[in-house]
């Protein structure tokens, strides 16, 4: 619980870091997110385990340098080592199937479970 506390602080107080990003698709495709929203692969959102919904996020290829904002609307991703599960249109916007990232936040939404 310790350091899922420490996590949390230093997302919450960084405005940079690395991450490792992968990208979610068709799969979940028109089914409800944990924000309450439902997923739809084209739009430009992401997974993220803590930050709130709502939150803006510049995600950035480090290899090809690439960025696109993208919009917290759900929970993940659930691999080990993993940061943040882009939607399918957000990662070909930065040629990321696997890749690392860095992620800069722009603004903190306000976390609501909202049914869109």
């Amino acid at each position: 619980m310790k350091s899922l506390v420490v996590m949390l602080s230093l997302v919450l107080s960084t405005s940079v870091f690395a991450a490792n990003t992968s990208y979610y698709g068709s799969k979940f495709h028109g089914k409800r997110t944990a924000s309450g929203s439902i997923f739809n692969m084209n739009a430009l959102t992401a997974a993220h385990k803590t930050l709130p919904f709502g939150t803006k996020v510049k995600v950035t290829n480090k290899k090809t340098k690439e960025s696109v904002v993208v919009k917290i609307t759900d929970r993940g991703p659930y691999i080990h080592g993993r940061v943040l599960d882009l939607s399918k249109a957000a990662a070909s916007r930065i040629d990321c199937q696997l890749c690392t990232t860095t992620m800069k936040i722009l603004s903190y939404g306000d976390g609501k479970y909202r049914r869109e």
